[in-house]
């Protein structure tokens, strides 16, 4: 039988780095990669397992840590930890009739300045075992902040009215903003228009059957349903509200990276705008 310092020879090791070896296995390296893994672990978990190495590296930064973005996408291609990738694109045509209602006063033009210039809304879907429960959202351009939304069994113009009546709560104001829509019929009823006239807001409309029109509200969906709600079905719609009420309130206003923010969060990004104003 060999002896150790026989086999250290025999692979061309010194016995003290041998023994050094025995007490302490793992590199600094080693050791460090394995802690800032635990880092990296928690920014992707709390962001709902959809952060790619990017953003993941954002939020490492935001704590101090001093690494590389490559280490970074490094340790997560090494442990499998990979963005949520979306869904297949829809079918559209380039064309589509224009409203009666409302011309297309946004004409996909969803670079803004300001907050409070362009609103957009839509409604979408959410299984539940006690039946669908519908979604309506109002989001500002500026900042991709959610500012209004609604739930409810029903998709009907109170949907959409409540949405858009808390944003105006919210945000209220002074000046006249653009609400831009898909031509639904809650968003064409007359008591949607009074209220936007009676509130200073500007109705804008997409074309017919053309998503791209409106493609910011149907980007926030695809993020919703992609982050929180994909392969889901709720045991009931108050499970499902709760569950839609955290990812807006709790994650995606305040902490979603959002890549045309700078890779901000909505909120963040609207603070250094005002912050910004001030100091000027």
């Amino acid at each position: 039988m060999y002896s150790i310092r026989r086999l250290c020879k025999m692979v061309g090791v010194h016995s003290s780095g041998y023994y050094a070896w025995c007490i302490s296995p793992e590199s600094p390296r080693t050791k460090e990669n394995k802690r800032l893994l635990g880092h990296i672990k928690q920014s992707w978990l709390e962001s709902g397992a959809v952060y790619g190495y990017r953003k993941v590296y954002d939020d490492l930064q935001e704590l101090g840590e001093q690494c590389g973005i490559n280490r970074v996408h490094r340790l997560m291609r090494a442990e499998g930890i990979r963005s949520q990738t979306g869904y297949a694109k829809r079918k559209w045509k380039r064309g589509g009739a224009p409203s009666v209602i409302a011309p297309n006063h946004l004409q996909r033009e969803f670079d803004v300045a300001e907050p409070n210039k362009v609103w957009v809304t839509d409604i979408t879907y959410l299984r539940t075992y006690e039946g669908w429960l519908y979604l309506a959202v109002v989001l500002d351009l500026f900042s991709r902040q959610v500012i209004g939304w609604s739930m409810s069994s029903r998709i009907d113009r109170d949907l959409a009215m409540n949405a858009l009546l808390m944003a105006v709560w919210r945000r209220q104001p002074t000046d006249e903003v653009m609400v831009h829509s898909d031509q639904g019929s809650q968003f064409s009823s007359y008591d949607w228009r009074d209220f936007l006239t009676s509130h200073g807001l500007v109705q804008s409309m997409s074309r017919r059957g053309n998503c791209h029109d409106n493609a910011v509200a149907e980007s926030f969906f695809q993020l919703l349903k992609r982050g929180r709600i994909r392969r889901k079905i709720y045991s009931t719609r108050d499970e499902a509200r709760q569950d839609v009420f955290d990812y807006i309130e709790m994650f995606y206003n305040p902490k979603r990276r959002h890549g045309f923010n700078e890779r901000l969060s909505p909120i963040e990004f609207e603070k250094r705008h005002f912050l910004r104003l001030r100091s000027v």
